[in-house]
């Protein structure tokens, strides 16, 4: 119960119970309206500093509790004061300890991104500072974080993005993202558009001819690129040196500044050529002065196909030493069997042709021509003795010297056998005698004989043997236009089908047989042909028997060997016949010679 003198005593204390707070506005009910009246989470509001502690503020918003600011959020905590107004963040009203969450930075951020789209759209130029690194591009403070993908970054690709944090450039907008707050930017785009203004004012000014300063920028195997400042020029690699070049990383490396000349300017396909070497003179202009034919030269071998090396003189000056050029003696059928790259080699000149820019050059012609001792060692009717080493269808070739050989021909195998293959005289390893008939240094060739070492049985047939004598022999032979007989070793003679019989023959066999012994008398001697015709018709038992032919001359004999008869003379008969073997035979040697021919030119090849 309270006393009379209480309540005057609260009136003079001028407390008017009718205005005192309720119940309901100490338990919060009066701030909840506050709050929602005068506070909104997310917008940016005025607080003032009214207490500065080691890592926070105290900021008084107005409202029942102060707010506090971490000193982490302020860029300049040094010149912050008590009684300082600054901007903040409300991220909330009332935390779970009835406190106001406040933010210094993000009310930064809001206020930049608030001016960036203001001041800046899609398209247009900003300046920014490269923050950090984040996986597909970097943070790019702008006045808030923009994001640059990797691919914006520069002109090509880009090795290492570290490599542009902490600087500053011009930046494109690409994308300005409201509802996520992002915003995507290109330098890519400045320096394309930076570099088309160039280009077009390069792409003006450049003339054939020019010598130019570039960076090579990238390299290809068919070549290296070279930013001129303002666009790239193409260098390739057949311009690069006048010398052989397998690669252009033997020449020029990325990131090196060279000199080039301006080959070639295509304004409108903005293509420029670039050449290195023509800096240079051509060396090919005066090859004919420095290297003239039978003269030798020194060189490293830089290339080695199968039909030949390639070695270079000097610089840009290369010649080819040819399979056929390496040995005097041996047939060498690949290159790489002699020589191999990086060999150091003396060689002969023998060819220069300056247009075509090709120097054929012999390695043999360094060494002396063994054909040309052995031509002195071994002058013509020499005899010698070697080894059968190998054969063809037209003759044998023996060793005379190391590696070097002679040919017997099937012709000067024997004076009188006809041999259709050497086989049939020499075999392969049999040690022969022989003459040298010929040698050709020139042609690499011995020609040999076998039958010079005997006398030519035919060179005294005349002596032997006269038209009328009766002779005995052997058949060797059967033709259809006659028989051979053999009269003695190595002679033969033919009597014709016409002189087999007095009656008419219609097959040589009809009348005589291979190994039959007969007589005959000769009709026909022709020494220089090696020829003998015979006539077994002449000795039958008709007007004078065996002696029919008797003293006669050979005229007389011919004509009476038919008397009165109007068909051809044995003489035309026998010519014919002969005729006929000298036609089998030419064709025989004339095979021969084209065989021989073409096994020269596959020995040669």
């Amino acid at each position: 119960m309270v006393s009379k003198t209480t309540q005057p005593q609260l009136v003079q204390n001028n407390v008017d119970l009718d205005r005192m707070p309720s119940m309901e506005d100490l338990l919060g009910g009066g701030a909840s309206e506050a709050r929602e009246a005068n506070f909104v989470e997310g917008s940016i509001i005025q607080g003032i500093v009214v207490g500065k502690r080691d890592n926070e503020l105290l900021l008084d918003i107005g409202y029942k509790a102060e707010g506090r600011v971490s000193r982490e959020e302020v860029r300049d905590w040094d010149k912050i004061e008590v009684g300082q107004s600054i901007d903040v963040f409300l991220e909330q009203v009332e935390d779970e300890d009835n406190m106001p969450v406040l933010s210094v930075r993000r009310a930064e951020v809001q206020r930049a991104w608030d001016r960036i789209v203001e001041e800046h759209a899609e398209g247009s130029t900003v300046r920014g500072l490269v923050k950090s690194r984040v996986k597909g591009g970097l943070i790019v403070d702008v006045g808030v974080d923009a994001f640059l993908p990797g691919s914006q970054v520069d002109l090509g690709p880009v090795r290492n993005l570290e490599d542009y944090l902490g600087q500053e450039f011009d930046f494109r907008i690409l994308k300005i993202s409201q509802d996520r707050r992002n915003i995507v930017l290109s330098r890519r785009e400045i320096l394309e558009e930076a570099r088309a203004e160039q280009r077009s004012a390069l792409l003006t000014d450049l003339e054939p001819g020019q010598i130019r300063t570039g960076v090579v920028k990238n390299i290809t195997d068919f070549g290296a690129f070279v930013d001129l400042v303002g666009m790239d020029g193409l260098l390739h690699i057949t311009d690069m040196s006048w010398g052989r070049v397998s690669h252009p990383s033997e020449v020029v490396e990325v990131g090196q500044e060279i000199e080039v000349m301006v080959l070639d300017v295509d304004r409108e396909r903005q293509r420029v050529s670039l050449g290195l070497k023509q800096k240079e003179g051509n060396p090919w202009d005066t090859v004919d002065l420095k290297y003239p034919v039978n003269t030798r030269v020194k060189g490293r071998v830089v290339n080695v196909m199968p039909y030949g090396a390639f070695v270079e003189l000097e610089e840009g000056i290369e010649g080819l030493i040819h399979v056929s050029e390496m040995s005097w003696t041996k047939k060498i059928n690949r290159a790489s069997d002699v020589l191999q790259v990086g060999d150091e080699v003396e060689a002969m000149v023998l060819d220069v042709q300056k247009d075509a820019r090709k120097i054929s050059l012999g390695l043999r012609q360094t060494m002396e021509n063994p054909w040309e001792l052995i031509a002195g060692k071994f002058p013509k009717g020499t005899k010698i003795k070697g080894k059968v080493r190998n054969m063809t269808s037209y003759g044998a070739f023996v060793q005379i010297q190391d590696d070097i050989d002679g040919m017997i021909h099937v012709s000067d195998m024997s004076w009188t056998r006809k041999i259709n293959h050497p086989s049939e005289v020499l075999q392969k390893g049999d040690e022969v005698e022989a003459v040298i008939l010929d040698i050709d240094p020139s042609q690499q060739r011995i020609s040999l004989g076998m039958r010079q070492l005997m006398d030519d049985p035919w060179s005294h047939i005349e002596d032997k043997y006269r038209v009328g004598d009766i002779v005995e022999g052997v058949v060797s032979k059967l033709a259809s236009f006659g028989a051979f007989v053999e009269l003695e070793e190595g002679i033969d003679g033919l009597i014709h089908i016409s002189q087999l019989s007095t009656d008419r023959v219609g097959r040589v066999r009809d009348v005589v047989n291979v190994g039959d012994k007969v007589r005959a008398q000769v009709v026909r001697i022709e020494a220089d042909e090696r020829r003998i015709g015979l006539s077994m018709r002449a000795l039958q038992e008709e007007d004078g028997g065996d002696d029919y032919l008797g003293d006669l001359d050979a005229q007389q004999a011919m004509s009476e060997l038919r008397p009165g008869d109007d068909l051809v003379s044995v003489g035309s008969l026998m010519d014919s016949a002969f005729a006929a073997i000298r036609t089998s035979a030419g064709d025989t040697k004339a095979e021969e010679k084209d065989e021989e021919a073409e096994e020269t030119k596959k020995d040669d090849n």
